[in-house]
């Protein structure tokens, strides 16, 4: 009962409080704030109820909190239970004592950071209702399809808005839009091998004007008196490329005509210091048997401390890893791969193995490409000849008495030895590990990543330093770039860029595909481009505006991005459909009268096949200057096209036959098995009598 009585009172109190504050604000003591007489007065009545003393109670209640000034922004949060910390009673009028309001509360409020989860519940049951009007009324829309027939219709525009919106987005997005003029690459060869960002180059498709002084064509007539450079070309590979494992064992990187080069060769002695080593990460679990396996039969392979990847720190991996383990000829520790070279191999069974010994260069290659190793060698050996940032030449070159007239050859016992030549003239002297990146630069950025190789001085630091394992994330050939950038000595770094002599598979059809290259058919090439290119330097150098925009830059006409074998974004087909395997070979050569065939035009197969050029005439009679890499070879029957093309092929043709002796036809044409069987099939003798048959 006393509790109904409290509760109806304390009811009625606050009633009164309210009215007191509405209409009897005149009776208000100025002093005292209006909570304050009310919260007095509830007080009062509660003691009341509760049978205290009227005694304790005056006629003017003593407040029960002392006046302090309203707060800025009182709570209203109703409450009727006392006060723990007072002891007293609260007003429903008045904030929670432990409850202040504060600006950081007003914010959170309202930027709902800690929100209701009734009110985030309606507030998502409202953006659903959003939704579903939103899709309702397309639904209902009069245009919207209902038909099967007009459902079917509108999938099929939405799948072609899609793909065109994928293939403009991929054009957009792809650097390489339009064929690139490989014939100004071949006629014009760089003249300098400063880093790019000290080049002073012209936008395409202007091409740098012509230097006064056109660098010698490669090779330099003094490359053979050359010491050989020491080469560890690493083949980046899979655990499941064991076939492109077994192609590359069986030809390039051990077929004679990729170690000796054309026509007579050397018998191998610039490949000698050339060791090819396949390079893997961890095999995946299944894979390890087979692997190691593998490793026991041909002793070729490396596994690199790190997980198998392309672009997440494998080419870091095995730099490191090149830095303390490539050894090229001499080593005794080093077990012998069967492609390894033959004065390798006759050291090694001499009985008396020199050391092997560090390697001037480390490079590493794509499976996807096809390289011929002389040609690799012979270039990689004239950097290490050069000085400053000039092309290699005997004159820029400092020579040195000890390594004069230096060749290599053979012992009575077999073991391979440096032997001097008394009649040679001084062979120029190796710098002290100079500072070399080798490649195939693109757009003067970064050499491409089909293969690239670092001398032995940059492969060490690569190895050590700490600024350089903060890029190895990434597209590898970039970031090796960037690593050059940062480089101590930036500015003395050789970029020896190769941009003829490296391309992709005729049938790849990218900006780097054309037709197989040979040396015949550039001096063909140089020589209309340097014709051109004269004739328009002299128009362009009395125009002004031309000369103060672009200097003396001469754009390149459309006509040096075309090829006689494939087309740009076209896939390519063969002149004709019943062509045999050797005559369809000879059409993926580039400028052969076979590429120049069309079906539906009057073609003469048997003419063009007997009027081709042999090996000896498409490399001018010499050992070197061709084609260094083919890249971009995704199909093995690609791959065994690029083998037949460049390692297989007759010295003569039927034609040039004709114009020699009968009694010397036979012992000249030297196919396939003959080089594999007799070496001797080669000699200065019978190179020297096609010179006359050289266009």
């Amino acid at each position: 009962m006393l509790g109904f009585l409290g509760i109806s009172r304390q009811a009625q109190s606050s009633n009164e409080a309210y009215e007191f504050l509405s209409t009897g604000q005149e009776e208000v003591n100025g002093d005292t704030p209006p909570w304050a007489l009310a919260d007095n007065r509830v007080s009062s009545d509660i003691e009341t109820v509760l049978g205290r003393s009227s005694s304790e109670s005056s006629a003017t209640p003593t407040p029960f909190r002392t006046s302090s000034p309203p707060p800025s922004c009182p709570s209203h949060r109703l409450s009727s239970s006392i006060s723990e910390a007072d002891g007293g009673p609260t007003s429903p009028l008045l904030a929670s004592q432990g409850e202040a309001y504060t600006f950081r509360d007003g914010i959170r409020n309202l930027w709902h950071l800690n929100p209701n989860p009734r009110r985030m519940r309606t507030r998502e049951r409202k953006l659903w209702r959003t939704l579903k009007k939103g899709a309702r009324r397309i639904v209902r829309h009069p245009l919207f399809p209902k038909q099967p027939l007009t459902i079917i219709f509108a999938l099929l525009l939405f799948t072609l808005f899609a793909i065109s919106l994928t293939l403009l987005l991929m054009y957009i997005l792809n650097p390489d839009k339009e064929p690139l003029p490989w014939q100004a690459y071949c006629s014009i060869p760089p003249t300098t091998t400063l880093p790019p960002h000290l080049r002073q180059t012209l936008p395409y498709p202007y091409i740098n004007p012509l230097p006064e002084e056109i660098p010698p064509s490669f090779p330099p007539d003094d490359l053979d008196s050359l010491p050989p450079a020491g080469v560890f070309l690493g083949v980046f590979s899979t655990d499941m490329s064991l076939e492109r494992r077994m192609l590359i064992r069986t030809t390039w990187a051990t077929h004679p005509r990729s170690r000796n080069g054309a026509g007579t060769g050397d018998d191998g002695r610039g490949t000698s210091r050339t060791v090819v080593r396949f390079i893997l990460g961890q095999p995946r679990k299944g894979w390890e048997r087979r692997i190691h396996t593998e490793m026991e039969m041909y002793n070729d392979i490396v596994i690199l401390p790190c997980p198998e990847n392309m672009n997440s720190g494998k080419t870091h991996a095995y730099f490191t890893w090149a830095a303390e383990n490539a050894w090229v000829p001499q080593h005794t520790s080093t077990a012998q791969a069967p492609h390894d070279s033959h004065f390798a191999w006759v050291e090694h069974a001499s009985g008396r193995p020199r050391p092997w010994v560090r390697p001037d260069y480390v490079a590493k290659v794509d499976d996807d490409a096809f390289v011929m190793l002389a040609e690799l060698e012979s270039r990689m050996r004239v950097e290490l000849y050069a000085t400053g940032h000039e092309p290699y030449s005997r004159a820029n070159a400092t020579t040195s008495t000890p390594s004069a007239g230096i060749q290599l050859g053979l012992e009575p016992s077999g073991s391979m030895v440096w032997k001097e030549d008394l009649n040679a003239n001084p062979a120029p002297s190796l710098p002290k590990d100079p500072l070399v990146y080798w490649g195939y630069l693109v757009k003067e950025r970064f050499m491409a990543g089909e293969l690239y190789g670092l001398s032995w001085r940059l492969v060490d630091w690569v190895s050590t330093s700490a600024a350089v394992k903060s890029y190895i994330q990434g597209a590898e050939d970039k970031q090796t770039a960037k690593w050059m950038t940062i480089h101590p000595q930036a500015g003395e770094i050789r970029w020896a860029s190769e941009r003829c002599w490296i391309y992709d598979h005729p049938r790849a059809g990218t900006v780097y595909s054309h037709g197989f290259l040979f040396p015949s058919h550039v001096e063909r090439i140089k020589r209309s481009v340097l014709s051109y290119t004269e004739a328009v330097s002299k128009n362009y150098s009395t125009s002004p505006i031309q000369n103060s925009v672009y200097g003396l830059g001469i754009p390149t006409p459309p006509l040096w991005s075309q090829s006689s074998v494939s087309t740009f974004g076209v896939k390519y087909q063969a002149p004709l459909q019943d062509m045999t395997t050797a005559e369809s070979e000879e059409a993926l050569v580039e400028g052969s009268e076979m590429s120049r065939i069309r079906e539906g035009t009057r073609a003469d197969v048997a003419y063009a096949w007997r009027h081709r050029e042999g090996r000896i005439g498409r490399y001018l009679n010499r050992r070197v200057g061709g084609t260094v890499v083919v890249h971009f070879i995704k199909k093995h029957m690609w791959f065994l096209e690029t083998a037949l093309a460049l390692l297989e092929a007759d010295d003569y043709s039927d034609f040039e036959l004709e114009s020699l002796p009968k009694s010397s036809r036979e012992s000249m044409n030297v196919g396939l098995s003959s080089v594999w069987t007799d070496s001797s099939a080669f000699s200065h003798k019978n190179g020297s009598s096609i010179v006359g048959l050289i266009p």
